[in-house]
């Protein structure tokens, strides 16, 4: 299997900067582990559409979409599980 491109919006790595110093490095080796497996176990793909998943990092969520076509991981959301999917939908 091919290894996925990870490529974050702008939106996402802005919302990961403001995170404290210790979850930025959990939620980075999360996403790097998403280009060998887009797909790990507890990944929920979310309702409504195809192609975005959301993978949980402790009280964070991060939510991404899967472009297979293009071998692509698109980081689209990350944040605190109590806002990001307000914000998101």
């Amino acid at each position: 299997m091919a290894s996925y491109r990870i490529e974050w919006k702008r939106s996402a790595a802005k919302e990961l900067k403001r995170l404290p110093p210790e979850i930025i490095k959990r939620i980075l080796a999360a996403v790097d582990s998403l280009a060998e497996n887009p797909l790990p176990d507890g990944v929920k793909k979310l309702t409504g559409s195809r192609h975005t998943c959301r993978i949980r990092e402790g009280v964070y969520r991060i939510i991404y979409n899967i472009l297979s076509e293009s071998v692509v991981v698109e980081i689209i959301k990350v944040g605190d599980r109590k806002d990001v999917y307000r914000q998101w939908l």
